[in-house]
């Protein structure tokens, strides 16, 4: 019973900033910037305004310039959620005579309307009682008072944002790229192309927790993707590339026919195969899609040439991919695993070749340490 009373209390203490000292003061320079703008704009568009800056625009910037990546300060959030706040502020004024009653209730039909457009954002709730506390001033100006300057003010903080943040570096809005989760094969994979998780497992995981989550659906898999990077790489740092290669290699000269190529290619099953010179030195890499390419028409007529024989120098790819043998096995991890390459060569001194490391390679190394984790 103690121990729960004690982690209770400990909910009270602040959670540790990871934010770093440049990024407080850009954020705090941002809200700045971005507010003066707001008030300097709005006060131009129309100098008749009682107040050309309502307070909750404070909290706004708060959202806007300090967590730019969360799903509550992206701009349909920021303009639909204060604009629509104010209108229910507005109706509950005109509606419900005391004050007392109207307050409360503006809050959280405000909060309801928010939900049901998709439109959440925290200081919609103080845009809700300000409408209804704001004094004569705001009850005089009635409607009109959710547009100017509620969504004046809300919409020019949104501009600012998105100059301020993209200027100094940060992506905003933060856009929900759902749809390309799964799609392989081009570029680097997605977080969760890479974890496994679909965007079906996404959903009945954030279903089930049943709350709102102040975090976006994409950076949570990359936050998750990260750790998990970081986990590999403090598992691997001590084991080097050296110790899981294989040391048996099967290789091409420049000068070796295709039809050689073709022949080694079947005979040992592999998806490619290291071309080296005579120092041992890697000069490309020679795939089955290589050999392949080569022995259409063009090819059948060269060799009715005498002499004209296809060699691996004509097919082999010289964009090749190398790692010291003394490499640590977590800088072989994202080739293999996000990179698109089946292998990677591993040289010694001077450069020549002494084995490589292929995709089952790291599996079974992942494996091993797997059992070794779990004795």
């Amino acid at each position: 019973m103690r121990a729960i009373f004690t982690q209770w209390l400990h909910g009270f203490l602040p959670e540790p900033l990871s934010t770093s000292k440049v990024e407080r003061v850009r954020a705090a320079i941002g809200a700045g910037v971005g507010l003066f703008v707001t008030a300097l704009l709005t006060h131009m568009l129309a100098p008749d305004l009682a107040s050309w800056l309502i307070a909750p625009m404070g909290a706004s910037a708060v959202l806007l310039f300090c967590v730019p990546a969360s799903p509550l300060a992206q701009p349909w959030s920021v303009v639909g959620g204060n604009t629509v706040s104010a209108l229910v502020g507005v109706a509950c004024a005109a509606f419900v005579p005391d004050a007392l009653l109207a307050a409360p209730l503006a809050g959280c039909l405000a909060i309801g309307t928010m939900f049901a457009l998709r439109c959440l954002h925290p200081p919609g709730g103080a845009v809700a009682l300000t409408t209804v506390l704001g004094g004569h001033a705001v009850l005089d100006a009635g409607w009109t008072f959710a547009f100017t300057p509620v969504a004046v003010n809300s919409l020019l903080i949104v501009l600012a944002a998105i100059l301020y943040n993209n200027l100094t570096g940060r992506r905003y809005p933060h856009a929900h790229h759902a749809a390309d989760r799964n799609v392989l094969g081009t570029g680097d994979p997605a977080p969760g192309a890479r974890l496994g998780i679909t965007e079906e497992d996404l959903e009945a995981a954030l279903g089930r927790y049943g709350e709102v989550l102040d975090v976006s659906r994409d950076d949570l898999l990359a936050i998750v993707d990260d750790a998990r990077q970081l986990a590999l790489h403090r598992h691997f740092t001590e084991r080097t590339c050296g110790e899981l290669m294989s040391t048996r290699i099967v290789f091409l000269s420049p000068r070796d026919t295709l039809a050689h190529a073709r022949e080694l290619l079947l005979r040992y099953g592999l998806q490619s195969l290291p071309v080296l010179d005579k120092a041992r030195q890697l000069r490309g890499v020679l795939a089955q899609e290589d050999v392949l390419r080569q022995f259409g028409w063009s090819a059948r007529l060269r060799q009715l040439v005498p002499g004209a024989a296809l060699r691996v120098q004509d097919a082999m790819r010289q964009r090749v991919v190398t790692l010291d043998a003394g490499a640590p096995l977590a800088q072989l991890v994202p080739l293999l695993q996000d990179g698109g390459y089946h292998q990677v060569a591993i040289t010694g001194k001077g450069g020549a070749m002494v084995g490589l490391v292929s995709q089952s390679d790291l599996l079974a190394a992942l494996c091993e340490e797997r059992l070794e984790t779990a004795a």
